[in-house]
């Protein structure tokens, strides 16, 4: 079978098998990640370099990042590059490129064409309130992998759904594709639309948004055009890579540098609605996983924490006291709720938890 047609076949696979990433590199088989595990197809040949340079050809021609002509020379100077790739009648992927070892390297990660609502990907009510927000700054974190980015898209269905307003998203590369409803959806894609976040970013804020949302936030010119954004009324929405909220406070305000931390922990402090935190764990009947979610939102209290360094270790405790007045949980709250329903065993909860030995302490009160 033409590689090519094998490459395909491999995507229709993936699809079928709901696997979230196909990995294609030299000297080994196709490979799907499902339900968390790489594993291989069956009866996958070796791949060659000659086969992944092929691949890798189709995949940026049909991206719009080359042109049969110019496709060859790029290919000499690839070094890494993110896009998406179509394939009719079966769906989008983003895609991520990288040379290794003289050959080429790709992975693909199935986009599904219907955006799932919040309770398809197991997250809270709350989220509704929280993506209704009229101004400010709205964190998703959590690890590559995570769920981020569908976690966002959600939220700009929502409200694309449900408010009259203007959104316009700067991602690289664009993954999930939203149409017209209430809102005006303007998607706007790094390395093909714009050269970067930054100017993107300032460029959107000339274009009468209401909403934006910026696929991540890099480095401090544009953690800083955002904070002025939300400054300014807008709703801004982003993703930072960590574990759960107080670390992400600390992260984003380490973008800056020592002597210019305090102030941006202020003005953080101020416009922060709200932070996402997630983890994908393992179901305990094996088949998938599980979403398991921390929530933060803004309060007074929460305000001074995020602002004074000394304060901020006291964050974890103000979520798990603001459940019952504005929806907020911590990540060992939920891990109780996911294990009590039998969805996580006893040994991913613990291993997931804070704090193991509070988590069994706290279990057996319950």
């Amino acid at each position: 079978m033409p590689i090519l047609d094998a490459f395909k076949s491999v995507l229709t696979l993936a699809h079928e098998r709901k696997a979230s990433d196909v990995h294609v590199s030299a000297g080994g088989p196709f490979r799907l990640r499902v339900h968390g595990e790489v594993v291989p197809t069956d009866g996958s040949p070796s791949l060659t370099a000659a086969d992944t340079t092929a691949i890798a050809t189709d995949i940026l021609i049909n991206a719009g990042k080359a042109t049969p002509e110019t496709v060859g020379e790029m290919l000499r100077r690839l070094t890494e590059i993110d896009c998406s790739y179509s394939v009719p009648g079966l769906g989008r992927f983003r895609t991520s490129l990288c040379a290794q070892r003289g050959s080429l390297s790709v992975v693909l990660r199935n986009i599904p064409d219907v955006i799932p609502e919040f309770e398809a990907l197991g997250l809270p009510p709350v989220l509704a309130d929280i993506s209704m927000e009229p101004r400010g700054l709205i964190l998703v974190s959590g690890t590559t992998g995570s769920g981020k980015s569908s976690t966002l898209a959600s939220m700009v269905d929502y409200i694309n759904r449900h408010k009259k307003k203007k959104i316009i998203t700067i991602e690289d590369p664009i993954e999930f594709l939203h149409r017209d409803r209430e809102s005006i959806v303007i998607q706007r894609e790094v390395g093909t639309d714009t050269d970067g976040f930054e100017p993107a970013l300032r460029a959107a804020l000339r274009q009468d948004p209401d909403i934006i949302l910026i696929g991540e936030m890099r480095d401090r010119v544009t953690v800083d055009v955002s904070l002025q954004a939300a400054e300014t009324g807008h709703l801004i929405l982003s993703t930072v890579h960590t574990t759960d909220a107080v670390r992400g406070v600390t992260r984003f305000a380490s973008v800056f540098e020592p002597n210019e931390q305090l102030g941006v922990r202020k003005r953080l402090s101020e416009v922060l609605r709200a932070m996402v935190s997630q983890r994908l764990l393992p179901r305990a009947d094996g088949q998938g996983q599980v979403l398991a979610v921390e929530v933060m939102r803004h309060t007074s209290a929460i305000e001074e924490c995020i602002a004074d360094p000394e304060k901020t270790f006291e964050i974890a405790k103000l979520i798990e006291e603001g459940g019952p007045m504005y929806g907020m949980q911590a990540f060992d709250q939920n891990l109780m709720q996911l294990h009590k329903k039998g969805l996580i065993t006893l040994e991913t909860a613990k291993l997931a938890a804070t704090s193991p030995d509070d988590f069994e302490r706290n279990l057996q009160f319950q």
